[in-house]
């Protein structure tokens, strides 16, 4: 006889064990036991049969894996957390005994220090394993040093992870490592290249943040602890990979003046002096080159002064083409043969780390005071901008140069158009105001354009990185309707709506033909209020001219008929109503002469229109138009009918699993459709408003 196997020995049972019975396993509470699976990477799993799985009668709804509780028996946590529990019954004891100060004592004394580089170590056997966990750390740890902080969130977590953040953007900066960047309505998105490894991550917009009472912190903290860890350890390496000392060196001076990238200072292994020394050489050469291009400005005559302060006239255009155009190396496009075939994947631009480096580095920025100041300083220094000012008022330590620098290229704002400079003032007018100061200089600056400066919008930093290239600046000038800011990491697929390409490629026929249709009508409408104000004028002329000759002819008769009103018996004679009858409308034949009487009106204007030397009004086969429309119409129709009942027959030979599954993939393609055709017809309608206008 076989022996009997005991239930919960084998199978589902045997493979899955309950929360609870984790925690009675591990013998620690149920927040240690959420804290170390966070460390660990430990998630609960779902059995197929929740029944079978579970040891007693009421299934339970949290299931973890035996062997994953089993693994953490030898976690050397599990020491600390213990400690900590004993440490927690002497302080509760020594404040019963009101010993505070021993309660003190012993938190500094015997609180145990806890370090997750083991953990780390376990997790991530290889460095590029950390680099493709690193999405969710770099969101989490730029979410938390934008938090304001409170009671959840102390100062010191909230310092660490800017430190931690801004040590990272340093080596993107050096490294040139930065790809793409969206601006979305939850913050600004970011993608770098490290070591062949693509990273996204979001960093919020520096708006004040409200903590909400729903959110437990407990577990955040718990997550930032393990994500601090693990950013550092990657920092250390990036670091050292490119010879530069880790930690950097932070100038708490410099932060507390504003200067955020500006207050590290990196160094390399050989030593700090010979980096400086080129850097300097190097800023040297810039700022040759910038003075010499602010002197010759300085020489070009009022007229080419004026004009260049636009910024945004076509040659400057020209020359950021072929600026554009020198740094960046032309590219194969590969089309495909048969159109019906699937798109190759063409090259990006922005794949190449020199390419980045060279993107604005011939460039000197000026950021406005209402432009988002550190997204932009990221960006233009990892694209290769060295050169990157903005106002005193907001950090003088990290700004490169004033507003009225000469060596400014651009000027980065996001306010209405500014306009050009005013001329001088005259021998009458002075700058002085009451306080006897000349402010007139500071009030051009602020208010007006300075010449030889190109201003253009943020978008057009995001754009000209994510396309590779720079794109043209009069686009993207102050006041200028923006073009659509699109996300580089979607790529429209066949039949959906892209708002690149111009709406006659991606309409359909029927859109074509019924859009086609409606222009016809708005032309034919708008030709027959020509012509009917045209043939108003000329009846009215005529009218008016016979008005005239009666006249005349009433004040030859020697004065002006007066005609009174008609008697009874008159009205009843001429066949009118009375007063109180109802009217039944005209006979047939009355309708018939009023038709002709009609007729006759308007073929008699007609001829004094031509007589007049007027075009005559000529009637147009409307009828004729829309019996083609329905003809278009009913033959569209039936060419869908047949095709769907082609469809059908076809399903009625295919098994139902197959059916089933073209029946929900014609209905999301439905719905996709119908999307796109909703933006096709906004767009459309936008055009047409544009064009009116």
């Amino acid at each position: 006889m076989a022996k009997i196997k005991k239930r919960g020995t084998t199978g589902a049972a045997k493979n899955y064990i309950t929360r609870s019975q984790a925690v009675r396993k591990l013998q620690i509470s149920l927040p240690d036991f959420r804290r170390i699976c966070i460390f660990k990477g430990i998630y609960p799993r779902e059995p197929r049969s929740k029944k079978r799985a579970s040891k007693s009668s009421t299934p339970s709804t949290t299931f973890y894996y035996t062997k994953d509780i089993q693994y953490l028996l030898h976690e050397p946590l599990l020491n600390k957390f213990r400690d900590q529990k004993a440490l927690a019954k002497k302080i509760a004891k020594a404040l019963g005994r009101n010993e505070v100060s021993d309660a003190a004592r012993l938190e500094r004394n015997l609180t145990p220090r806890m370090k997750l580089d083991h953990i780390i170590k376990e997790r991530y056997p290889t460095f590029v394993d950390a680099l493709r966990d690193l999405d969710d750390a770099l969101s989490m740890l730029f979410l938390f040093a934008n938090l304001p902080s409170t009671e959840n969130v102390p100062p010191k977590i909230i310092a660490k992870c800017q430190r931690l953040t801004m040590e990272f953007e340093h080596y993107l900066i050096r490294t040139h490592s930065l790809r793409k960047s969206f601006l979305s309505i939850k913050g600004i998105y970011y993608s770098a290249t490290i070591q062949g490894q693509e990273i996204l991550w979001l960093v919020p917009y520096k708006f004040v943040q409200r903590a909400a009472g729903d959110v437990d912190y407990r577990i955040m903290a718990t997550f930032i602890e393990f994500y601090t860890t693990l950013l550092g350890f990657v920092n250390y390496r990036l670091y050292t990979g490119i010879g530069l000392v880790y930690p950097p060196k932070f100038d708490s001076r410099r932060e507390e003046d504003g200067a955020e990238l500006g207050a590290f200072q990196l160094e390399g292994v050989n030593g700090a002096e010979e980096e400086e020394q080129n850097e300097q050489l190097h800023d040297a050469e810039v700022n040759e080159k910038a003075q010499a291009v602010a002197d010759k400005l300085a020489s070009l005559p009022a007229e080419a002064t004026s004009k260049s302060s636009t910024g945004q006239n076509d040659n400057e255009t020209s020359q950021s083409t072929e600026h554009a155009e020198s740094n960046t190396t032309a590219l194969d496009q590969f089309a495909s043969i048969d159109p019906t075939a699937d798109s190759l994947p063409q090259p990006s631009r922005t794949a190449d780390a020199a390419t980045a480096a060279q993107l604005f580095e011939s460039f000197t920025f000026f950021l406005s005071r209402e432009t988002p100041r550190h997204p932009l300083e990221f960006i233009l220094k990892a694209f290769g901008c060295k050169r990157v000012g903005w106002d005193s008022l907001l950090g003088e330590a990290g700004s490169y140069c004033s507003e009225s620098d000469q060596r400014i290229t651009h000027q980065i704002v996001d306010r209405p158009d500014l306009p050009l400079p005013s001329p001088p003032a005259t021998d009458g007018e002075d700058g002085y105001l009451d306080d006897g100061v000349d402010d007139s200089a500071a009030v051009r600056r602020s208010n007006e354009r300075i010449p030889g400066r190109i201003y253009i919008q943020p978008q057009w930093v995001w754009d000209s990185i994510n396309a590779g290239q720079l794109q043209r600046t009069d686009l993207y000038a102050a006041g200028a309707t923006l073009p659509p800011h699109l996300s580089p990491w979607v790529k429209p697929k066949k039949g959906e709506y892209d708002p690149t390409k111009p709406l006659a490629e991606q309409e359909t026929a029927a859109e074509a033909e019924d859009e086609q249709f409606s222009n016809d009508e708005d032309e034919d409408e708008e030709e027959d209020e020509e012509d009917d104000i045209e043939t108003d004028g000329a009846v009215n002329g005529t009218h008016s001219l016979a008005d005239e000759l009666e006249d005349d002819e009433d004040d030859e008769d020697g004065g002006m008929d007066v005609q009174l009103a008609d008697s009874d018996e008159d009205s009843d004679e001429e066949g009118a109503p009375a007063a109180g009858d109802d009217w039944d409308g005209l006979s047939g034949d009355e309708q018939d002469s009023d038709d002709d009487t009609v007729a006759a009106r308007k073929h008699q204007a007609e001829l004094e229109a031509e007589a007049r030397g007027l075009a005559p009004k000529i009637t147009k086969p409307a009828d004729a138009k829309k019996a083609a429309k329905q003809a278009i119409q009913a033959k569209r129709t039936r060419a869908e009918r047949e095709a769907a009942e082609d469809i059908e027959r076809r399903k009625m030979m295919t098994s139902r699993r197959k059916r089933k599954m073209y029946e929900k993939m014609s209905y999301s393609n439905a719905k996709k459709d119908d999307e796109a055709e909703k933006l096709r017809a906004k767009r459309r309608k936008l055009e047409k408003e544009k064009a009116k206008k």
